[in-house]
């Protein structure tokens, strides 16, 4: 009972948890004993969407001829069940990193998911993925300075270790209380650009793809992680590796693949990385890795002993990330010294002596591939550090280069904590506190899907009504949602069969049903659009939020 509580408390405050032990996780890798890794179909790429507290991203790896290095992330989170929000990161390092590092990450709005939930939709974003499941097209419009347009073709199956790619957390495993799941396309080919301030850049080249989910809070799932990602010519390598908190025995999670265009050589969860040497960082004391070894051991689908090798010096890093840097004072010493944690991201990229992958498979000769590689390892002995492109919840602009949008500690505002806020250590519904947080409280309450009762009262007395009861609003507001729907849903088909950018008042005009005599126009629609100055139901653009066969229009016109 007493761990039960201790483990609420943890839950709600973020606190360390009790001391389970290693029988409180059940490791993918018991399902891998049997069944090393499963193909992914259409279906497993599915967003879950929780109704707890989670975090749920999807990561595009880009890694281009021009020798541009590049993510684009969505992140969806949900804080105790009680709100939910969304991210949109993209992270450019440039080549010899001649230009600083561009980061842009903006909160999302209007987001939707399709019917079969394998496609995601916010205002200004679309990410699809195509019939067969082998294509992914990313784009988004959320940063002026970061506008993608991304597509990502499988040339390798994708995989998830085990049969379902998941490790379960909790003292009763039948009915556990977190969990972790990862699914990868490791080796794809990838075509687009991603325009910035100066200019677009071509990201023609291969990319790896990742779709995580982390049903817990972030920091009780891991402690600690490695990641790496190489490209060859002939050959991928892909390691994910976290080390779970003392509270699950320090278990440590390893999935690896290595692939090759059309086929998965070896995947399984045997994978190993090591610090072979490290350097103490002048700035915080931790041991920063110097060089790093990463071992895949398996077999392939003919029984053949598989042995890869990826080892060499990690030069200096690309960028390191205080993920803790813009919390508030006081969070920052609760988490420190309550959870025990000093979160950082270290990230790499080796060009002057690129590593070498070294591949044996059975009886044939060691096959040694040398190319641009790009690694990620992601945490140290003793820290708390959170993969940037896995827990969307610890999101932080790197020091280095210019920082764009809204970004911040927990996706959203300016320095939010937990997903959302301006400054602020408990996030609320508007993000500001005091007398901007009444007035806006005032204004939602006054408001009904961002048409205001004064709104509705005008509207009534133009009909010759000169009292509107209180109890009539929300038909009053659903009867006018459809309305304004046949009138988007009109202006957007007059424009595509007339050819035409523009709707005229005298092109779509409609009584309202519930008004008798008055004639709502178009251009009365526009001029509230335009006053209130965000979207009405979600139509932000003259995007349609819930006929599933216009969501087409959203990628279309981004």
């Amino acid at each position: 009972m007493m761990n039960w509580a201790k483990q609420a408390l943890a839950n709600v405050a973020g606190t360390q948890e009790p001391i389970y032990g290693p029988s409180a996780i059940r490791s993918v890798a018991e399902q891998a004993a049997t069944t090393p890794y499963t193909e992914l179909t259409r279906d497993d790429l599915k967003w879950v969407n929780m109704d707890s507290t989670s975090v749920e991203t999807q990561v595009f790896y880009l890694t281009a001829d021009s020798g541009h290095i590049a993510f684009v992330q969505v992140i969806h989170s949900n804080v105790a069940g009680i709100r939910r929000t969304s991210q949109f990161n993209t992270k450019i390092f440039y080549p010899g990193a001649s230009k600083p590092i561009l980061w842009a990450s903006d909160p999302l709005s209007d987001v939707d998911f399709s019917d079969d939930m394998v496609n995601y939709y916010a205002e200004n974003l679309a990410m699809e993925l195509s019939e067969d499941g082998k294509t992914y097209t990313i784009k988004s419009m959320t940063n002026k300075g970061a506008i993608v347009n991304i597509t990502m073709t499988q040339t390798a199956p994708g995989f998830q270790a085990g049969t379902n790619g998941t490790t379960l957390f909790g003292t009763d495993l039948e009915n556990p209380w977190g969990k972790m799941r990862h699914v990868f396309w490791p080796r794809n080919k990838v075509a687009g650009t991603i325009v910035t301030d100066d200019g677009p850049i071509d990201f023609t080249g291969k990319g790896m793809f990742v779709h995580a989910l982390q049903g817990m809070k972030p920091h009780h799932a891991a402690g600690r992680w490695n990641f790496v990602d190489f490209h060859g010519e002939k050959f991928t390598a892909v390691m994910m590796e976290y080390t779970t908190p003392a509270s699950y025995g320090s278990t440590i999670v390893n999935v690896g693949a290595i692939v090759t265009d059309g086929e998965i050589i070896m995947a399984n969860t045997s994978g190993k990385a090591t610090h072979v040497t490290t350097k103490s960082d002048s700035d915080n004391d931790w041991p920063e890795p110097a060089t790093v070894k990463y071992e895949w051991t398996g077999k392939n689908k003919e029984g053949k002993e598989v042995k890869a090798v990826l080892e060499g010096p990690l030069e200096d890093r690309l960028d390191r990330i205080d993920v803790m840097a813009e919390v508030p004072g006081f969070v920052k010493t609760i988490v420190a010294n309550t959870a025990g944690t000093k979160p950082y991201i270290y990230q790499y990229s080796p060009s002057a002596s690129t590593p070498s992958l070294k591949l044996k498979i059975g009886d044939a000769e060691e096959v040694v591939e040398s190319v641009e590689v790009s690694w990620n390892p992601w945490g140290y002995p003793g820290v708390m550090v959170i993969k940037e492109s896995e827990l969307g919840g610890y999101n932080k602009p790197p020091a280095s280069g210019p920082r764009r949008g809204k970004g911040g500690f927990g996706g959203a505002g300016k320095s939010g904590f937990g997903g959302a806020g301006k400054g602020t250590a408990i996030p609320n519904s508007s993000g500001t506190r005091g007398i901007g947080a009444r007035r806006h409280r005032k204004l939602v309450h006054g408001a009904i899907y961002g048409i205001t009762k004064p709104d509705i009262k005008r509207l009534a007395r133009r009909g010759a009504v000169k009292r509107i009861s209180a109890m009539i609003y929300d038909d009053t507001r659903e009867a006018m949602k459809a309305h304004l729907q046949l009138i988007l849903k009109d202006c957007i088909i007059f424009l595509e069969h007339a050819n035409r950018k523009t709707v005229t008042v005298g092109d779509v005009q409609y009584p309202i049903p519930p008004i008798p005599s008055p004639q709502l126009t178009l251009l009365q629609v526009l001029f509230a659009l335009k006053r209130i100055g965000r979207p009405i139901y979600g139509f932000g653009n003259g995007y349609m939020q819930s006929d599933a066969p216009n969501r087409k229009k959203r990628k279309d016109n981004l």
